[in-house]
């Protein structure tokens, strides 16, 4: 912009030069307007070497022949004077991908693609083109990402890396935050995007994954198979208990239920006597006041006690029935019926 108002500027004494030029090789008229016009060009030239523009996602670093200010424009349009150089740097979310080869703690080989997130300070953007210039991602980005993964990778073993894949990459994030804010580089995000290993390390970890799902699948079958025969064993225990408790209650049921029948036997037994007793004794303390109906009477009534619901194979007559029961009263024995 400064050669463009040098520019002007000759144009401006070019056209100052004719209007006050005292030829008379050009037309009055023709110096007027020519004059003017050279004056007009370098109004709009040194005008127009005065504007910056910022484009948006960009800080506008400002120098005077070559000397770093300490203040910076944002996106948009600005005056400024046109021995002022306006430098653009880009201040948007930016993503800087790296592959590198690494080394675990037990000298394994680990192809690594690491990604990074990352904007400049836009408050200190001009003290990163003044330490730095632009080319901040090749002279300090790049080479302290290299740095923090492998240093972080020499500390775990290679099954490490694998198993620890997020504290990995956690690690890493911190020792890149750290490093990158005294440049004033901020970290948005990191990703580990890809460990890759040799072939042989990869084929003797899918052999141990395998090793140790069949000893898991072996582990968990013996498991269940100690249940199941713990579950046998249980049920079985339960279904004895079971029976034997069925066996004793069924054995104390009949043990009171013939100790009930032995009790009613015996009752009935007493009871049969006592009757038969009351009868004889009525009948020797005073048989002459025994009527034929009180006999009948109790005999009948001990007959009913004594039936058991079928009718008698041998009949008698009433004589020999009074006469039975005149035997009984006088003898106080008994007298078979005649069949």
């Amino acid at each position: 912009m400064f050669q463009l108002f040098l520019f002007a500027a000759i144009v401006g004494l070019v056209g100052i030069g004719i209007l006050f030029a005292k030829t008379n090789l050009f037309p009055k008229k023709l110096k007027l307007v020519s004059g003017a016009f050279c004056i007009l060009v370098c109004v709009v030239l040194a005008t127009a070497s005065c504007v910056r523009t910022v484009p948006t996602g960009h800080t506008g670093i400002v120098t005077t022949f070559g000397n770093v200010e300490n203040y910076t424009y944002e996106a948009g349009v600005h005056f400024s004077a046109p021995w002022r150089t306006v430098i653009n740097m880009d201040n948007r979310n930016q993503k800087a991908s790296i592959e590198l080869k690494c080394f675990s703690s037990d000298i394994q080989e680990v192809d690594v693609i690491y990604s990074l997130n990352y904007q400049i300070s836009k408050t200190n953007a001009q003290d990163i083109y003044r330490e730095i210039g632009t080319e901040y991602y090749n002279t300090v980005i790049n080479p302290r990402i290299q740095e923090a993964v492998r240093s972080v990778m020499a500390h775990y073993t290679a099954e490490e890396l694998l198993e620890k894949r997020a504290e990995l990459s956690a690690e890493i994030k911190s020792i890149l935050i750290e490093k990158l804010a005294t440049y004033n580089i901020e970290v948005l995000d990191t990703a580990l995007e890809n460990l890759d290993f040799s072939d042989t390390f990869t084929d003797a970890v899918e052999a141990k994954q395998v090793a140790a799902q069949k000893k898991q699948q072996a582990e968990i079958e013996q498991e269940q198979a100690l249940m199941e025969a713990e579950f046998a064993k249980k049920i079985a225990e339960e279904k004895a208990q079971a029976e034997a408790s069925v066996a004793t209650i069924a054995a104390e049921a009949e043990l009171v239920v013939t100790k009930i029948q032995a009790d009613a036997a015996e009752y009935a037994g007493q009871k049969d006597a006592a009757v038969i007793a009351q009868v004889r004794d009525a009948m020797a303390k005073d048989p002459s006041n025994l009527t034929d109906e009180d006999i009948e009477s109790l005999l009948i009534y001990y007959y009913i006690l004594q039936w058991n619901g079928e009718l008698p194979e041998t009949y008698i007559g009433t004589e020999d029935f009074y006469a039975l029961l005149s035997s009984l009263a006088t003898s106080g024995g008994t007298a078979t019926p005649t069949p």
